[in-house]
């Protein structure tokens, strides 16, 4: 199985809410857990606000964004028109606004990484979609989701007091 698709958007950060829309409502149609829609969705979204913030954009003002659905992964791709440094992961400060972006990207990803030519750059990553239940090689979060149990309340003994650390019941 595999499946692909493109969406040129304009190079304004409104553009972030559409790719990151488009992409989960097809990842879920898909079958993939909620969490691997996410996590889709959030590269989507830091890849796609690096090109608008760092890029110049395409000819026509877009940027391409595009994904391709395997068995088992999911590739983000993000293109623009370049820049005048190549997208790398950082290690900003605690204090620091910004910056995190691709420490994210590298974080949730298999791999990732970044391709310049004469056209402009493109930056990938792939990202593990589990569905149905079905494990992702590696063990990168393709367990089925388990559900959790509320939590027991504590026994109140017969003085209606809680009872203090270390008094049984």
């Amino acid at each position: 199985m595999r499946a692909a698709s493109v969406v040129l958007l304009p190079c304004v950060p409104s553009s972030v809410a559409v790719a990151r829309g488009r992409i989960a409502t097809e990842l879920r149609a898909a079958g993939l857990f909620p969490a691997a829609v996410a996590d889709a969705a959030l590269v989507t979204s830091e890849l796609l606000s690096n090109a608008i913030l760092h890029a110049r954009p395409l000819p026509e003002a877009c940027i391409r964004v595009s994904w391709i659905l395997t068995a088992t992964t999911v590739e983000v791709i993000v293109s623009d028109g370049g820049s005048a440094t190549r997208p790398r992961a950082s290690r900003p400060s605690l204090s620091s606004i910004g910056g995190r972006g691709l420490g994210i990207v590298e974080h949730l990803c298999t791999s990732w990484g970044v391709r310049a030519d004469e056209r402009g750059t493109t930056v990938w990553a792939v990202l593990p979609a589990p569905r149905d239940g079905g494990a992702v090689p590696g063990g990168l979060g393709g367990a089925a989701p388990r559900r959790m149990r509320p939590p027991v309340p504590p026994e109140v003994p017969p003085s209606g007091r809680p009872p203090r650390r270390n008094e049984h019941v």
